[in-house]
């Protein structure tokens, strides 16, 4: 009898550290949760800022109930969720994931143009959010990949609630774009290769036509001959500039766009608040 009731604290203390997961599988308190519920929970964590807690809920959300409205909205809320918590990476891999498989969902444009600004976000680094820089200066790899990311969207959806907005970013893009190719024309002009910086003010003129870049691509142009002694080919470059300088045919840099306040759009239609 002393031996029974010494071994019952023990055994009892073995079943509560089991039921605390410490010798089997920790309980997962979202276990039997409702797709409503995993759901409901998941926004009240993105709308909180806590956004791993938020991705994780809307993970298990999907693997447990993967088909159905929850699953699909929470697709994208787990996107919007990365992008918020300034993870571009993945934010652009859900978007892709939710355009591969909803390619004719109503909301796929949202998609796109969160893509479109993840990329567009990505081109400014953390110290040009304190102190402004020439965004010509910046490797142009995402803002390429933003252009692409919003032509896409102005041409797949020209009537999106997006579009005019992509549009926009798309012209402040491409003037970015034409001034970093002049940027290196100058560099090639710096360190004395005039035919490679002659190539490259032809090529902003050719490709980059309506842009605030074109005079001074010509002014680089007209260096590089004299430089490359074309007292020809610089007389008529400088000609073209004359004319165009008279005629007011050159553009104003355009104005970059404001931020985004990006929110989850799908609620409403869905009223998964009813849910």
């Amino acid at each position: 009898m002393p031996r029974t009731l010494t071994r019952l604290p023990v055994l009892l203390l073995v079943v509560a550290l089991a039921g605390c997961g410490i010798f089997g599988k920790e309980i997962d308190p979202t276990e039997g949760w409702s797709a409503a519920k995993l759901y409901a929970e998941a926004a009240s964590e993105l709308d909180s800022s806590n956004y791993t807690r938020a991705v994780e809920l809307y993970e298990k959300l999907e693997s447990r109930y993967p088909f159905g409205r929850y699953a699909m909205q929470a697709q994208l809320d787990v996107a919007y969720a990365h992008y918020r918590a300034e993870e571009p990476e993945k934010a652009i891999a859900a978007a892709d994931r939710f355009i591969k498989l909803y390619p004719q969902n109503p909301f796929v444009d949202y998609a796109y143009y969160l893509k479109g600004i993840v990329n567009y976000n990505r081109s400014v680094g953390f110290l040009d959010r304190y102190i402004p820089t020439d965004p010509s200066q910046r490797d142009p790899g995402s803002a390429l990949d933003a252009f692409t990311d919003f032509s896409a969207l102005v041409e797949r959806f020209p009537d999106s609630k997006y579009s005019e907005d992509a549009r926009q970013r798309m012209l402040y893009l491409r003037n970015n774009l034409a001034r970093h190719e002049v940027n290196v024309a100058r560099y090639y002009m710096r360190r004395g290769a005039y035919l490679a910086a002659a190539n490259r003010a032809n090529y902003v003129i050719e490709r980059f036509q309506r842009t605030s870049a074109v005079e001074d691509a010509l002014e680089v142009l007209i260096d590089a001959y004299r430089a490359l002694d074309k007292p020809e080919l610089a007389a008529d470059a400088t000609r073209v500039l004359e004319l165009n300088r008279q005629a007011g045919r050159f553009v104003s840099d355009e104005p970059e766009p404001g931020e985004v306040d990006l929110a989850r759009k799908l609620w409403e239609y869905l009223k998964l608040d009813e849910g």
